[in-house]
């Protein structure tokens, strides 16, 4: 491929356009329970609050993932794990594509966009979101330069694509409104802590382990894009030390692992929509909604298929190209079921 150097369109090579499918699937997921949440709360069957932090949380998802695609070109360009044996996807600055100079500047650059985009985010979820986006920021860059050579590469995956986003998408998108909308701060004297004990913590208490769980679901299928990635590189991260999961424990647990992912991701789908967000979704009940997530399950056991008889070498790129599909009709499925869910109960009202 002709590439002009640190021209637009390497740097639109080097972004990684098909990964950024794994950031916004897990913010979809966690806008459509805060969708619901508020629904539920509210009785409003279309409720606006929840649509601004949403959408803040997308667009900073996707810069972040950028900006990690970037740090991972650089580092790993340096540390020589992008040689010429390498199997997958091009690199910017192994190919030549984009200098180390400017891929320096690209990360400085992103980082910073990052962080103005998430900024916003402070008025919905208070000032502690600052913490959130510096935790995030570092993780982008240990990932690649400590985590993903010491194994820790999938618990990072689970964390930073999966809870993390989910999780904080649906709490600043709700945060700011059970407080306002729920009732009145007289009612308890004027004591905001009392009044967030009584009228936030406890009525939605069952609410948050849940959305955690949809989250670590969610990473779990995001994971499956790891799990590929370093099934097809084994023989060359074995040569530069990077203990991952397949190096350590071999191609049959890396099989095993990517099937048993989606399986417990798609029944943990089922478990989710039944539950989440709480007391509200215990008055109906539609059996459609939660057959829906099993729809998940043919996609991921042809991928898993193909993972499994090609075994070796650049044509695993096609399972590569498939998990990242399936990450998007995960999270499309997840979301159809919990609105089928949601418009069940109000029907029933």
């Amino acid at each position: 491929m002709q590439v002009k150097t640190n021209s637009l369109k390497a740097w639109i090579l080097a972004a990684r356009p098909k990964t950024l499918a794994g950031a916004a699937a897990p913010v979809l997921v966690g806008a459509a329970l805060a969708w619901v949440t508020l629904a539920g709360i509210s009785g409003d069957h279309f409720p606006k609050y929840w649509i601004i932090p949403s959408a803040i949380c997308l667009v900073f998802a996707l810069a972040m993932q950028i900006d990690a695609n970037f740090i991972n070109d650089y580092f790993d360009w340096k540390k020589g794990a992008d040689s010429e044996e390498r199997l997958g996807p091009e690199r910017a600055c192994s190919m030549g594509w984009i200098t180390p100079g400017a891929m320096k500047t690209g990360i400085f650059i992103t980082t910073i966009i990052s962080l103005l985009i998430g900024l916003p985010l402070i008025y919905f979820g208070g000032w502690w979101m600052i913490a959130v986006g510096i935790f995030c920021i570092a993780g982008a860059f240990l990932y690649t330069t400590k985590f993903s050579y010491r194994g820790w590469g999938d618990v990072m995956v689970v964390l930073f694509f999966g809870i993390i986003p989910v999780f904080f998408t649906w709490f600043v998108s709700t945060y700011g409104f059970l407080p306002i909308q729920h009732a009145n701060l007289s009612e308890t004297g004027g004591d905001w802590e009392t009044f967030y004990l009584k009228f936030v913590i406890k009525p939605y208490r069952s609410i948050w382990p849940n959305v955690v769980f949809a989250g670590f679901a969610m990473g779990l299928v995001v994971n499956n894009l790891l799990i590929i990635n370093n099934y097809r590189d084994r023989g060359l991260d074995a040569k530069n030390n990077k203990q991952t999961i397949v190096v350590r424990y071999g191609t049959k647990t890396a099989e095993w692992l990517y099937l048993a992912n989606g399986c417990i991701a798609t029944f943990g789908t089922v478990i989710v929509c039944k539950w989440v967000p709480g007391h509200f979704w215990f008055h109906g009940s539609s059996p459609v909604r939660l057959v829906i997530p099993l729809l998940f399950l043919p996609f991921l056991f042809s991928a898993h298929r193909k993972m499994v008889r090609i075994n070796h070498g650049r044509e695993l790129n096609k399972v590569l190209g498939e998990t990242a599909r399936n990450i998007l009709i995960y999270s499309i499925l997840f979301v159809v079921s919990i609105i089928l869910y949601t418009s069940s109960v109000w029907y029933s009202r």
